[in-house]
């Protein structure tokens, strides 16, 4: 037995002993290292190591879920002891108790390969040079001569957790991931200082891809944001990069959630097995990718993961239901959050989807605004380029671009073949119709 699982017997053993009628007790351990370089020479450098106790009781229908990272033991008892004594003040509520021990079954018992077992081999050294190769190669890059800062960054992380529940709920399992990233700033003749980035990472060290190509392509975004303005208000094709179409993905996510759908925050409420997009959009979440960002044997509750169909072509497959807000509403759990979402792909990349597009704009970044949950009503600012008869044309930014996601996705009319690597949420190029932008 691990110590983090013998933590985290001993803590339930602990809530059980002083009066929860039910428990969950997480112990936990992380290890996060980052260097931070900025134009030349090391900015920053942390390293952070945490290690805790989260415990959720229940008491007469009563819940509280609290943590401590005073692992004493003395100091423990007297956590769980608090805890408990917090717990009997509240409200009681009928829904609030564990989820039926059935929904723990039928765990994925393959290998997720989602720890890297050569973690802690990375020097303080080597990551120094790499964050030094993002610079070297962000400042050879052409038109390098534009540049004005170049930071970088080179961050790992370790992170192990053991769960265990009262009504037989066991597991443990860790996860590593390593990221590179460069963020450039270049000078504008209007005085202006536009900057991008580009970002890469893995779940194991040697699958770093290089971080020479990470620079290149940091500078290579900047200096197209050069001279980049507002163009004529207009219903216009929109073409998604794949590195920021996550951000449209996620404003149909929060309002799948069970809680949105009983607090009447979701415009898809009501919607289940009707047509909500184009039948160009299939989305399947699968928590069992290998070597995956968002790859899990468990959601937030214990519930085993399942690959399930979120869309399908077009139509609404399931909302994601957690245990306790599944009771509210009386429907069965499916699972609280998202794992990896992943899209049926088209036959194009980008650069041919744009060959097909006479008259739009391809958004490369999306900057502020919001989605509604409740209306599905969405405001963006966004950034890119102007496109005409089928080729990039001048760099767009300031521009806003609004209507209802309903909407949106049923006009949905191309779906790349490049999903992007670096992200749970694995979108490609999307290209949407009739889309309104807000500009001169």
């Amino acid at each position: 037995m691990s110590d983090l699982l013998d933590m985290a017997k001993k803590t339930l053993a602990l809530a059980k002993q002083k009066g929860a009628d039910e428990a969950t007790a997480s112990a936990y351990r992380s290890r996060e290292v980052e260097i931070g370089w900025r134009d030349g020479k090391i900015e920053k450098v942390t390293e952070a190591t945490s290690r805790g106790v989260s415990l959720s009781v229940y008491v007469g229908h009563r819940y509280s879920s609290v943590s401590t990272s005073d692992l004493r033991e003395d100091a423990l008892s007297k956590f769980v002891d608090e805890t408990i004594s917090l717990c009997k003040t509240l409200a009681p509520d009928a829904n609030r108790s564990l989820p039926d021990p059935k929904l723990y079954a039928g765990r994925f018992a393959g290998d997720l390969q989602v720890r890297d077992p050569s973690y802690g081999a990375v020097s303080a050294q080597q990551r120094r040079e790499l964050a030094k190769e993002l610079e070297d190669s962000a400042r050879a890059a052409p038109g390098a001569d534009k540049i004005l800062s170049v930071s970088t960054s080179v961050s790992d992380s370790e992170t192990t957790s053991a769960r265990v529940t009262s009504n037989g709920f066991e597991g443990e399992i860790s996860r590593t991931s390593y990221w590179l990233s460069a963020e450039v700033s270049v000078k504008d003749p209007d005085g202006r200082r536009p900057e991008d980035y580009d970002y890469a990472g893995a779940r194991f060290f040697s699958e770093l891809p290089s971080a020479s190509q990470v620079g290149k392509t940091a500078t290579a975004r900047a200096l197209t944001a050069i001279g980049a303005k507002k163009v004529e208000s207009a219903e216009m094709t929109m073409i998604v990069e794949n590195r920021v179409a996550g951000r449209l993905l996620g404003a149909i996510l929060g309002p799948l959630g069970a809680r949105a759908l009983q607090q009447k925050q979701s415009f898809l409420e009501g919607k289940l097995k009707q047509p909500i997009a184009s039948s160009l959009l299939t989305i399947v979440d699968d928590p069992h990718v290998q070597k995956g960002f968002g790859s899990r044997l468990w959601d937030g509750d214990g519930i085993a993961s399942k690959k399930m169909s979120v869309i399908d072509r077009g139509v609404l497959q399931t909302y994601y239901v957690d245990d306790y807000y599944g009771r509210k509403l009386g429907m069965a759990p499916t699972t609280g959050s998202s794992s990896n979402l992943t899209l049926t792909l088209g036959s194009h990349d980008l650069e041919a989807l744009l060959k097909g597009v006479k008259n739009g704009i391809l958004v490369t970044s999306f900057l502020g605004g919001n989605s509604n949950s409740t209306t599905g009503d969405y405001s963006f600012g966004v950034q890119g380029f102007r496109v005409r008869n089928g080729a990039r044309a001048e760099a767009v930014s300031e521009m806003n671009v609004s209507g209802n996601q309903l909407t949106l996705w049923k006009h949905l009319s191309a779906v790349g073949n490049d999903p992007y690597a670096y992200s749970a949420t694995r979108t490609p190029t999307l290209v949407f119709d009739a889309v309104q932008f807000a500009g001169t």
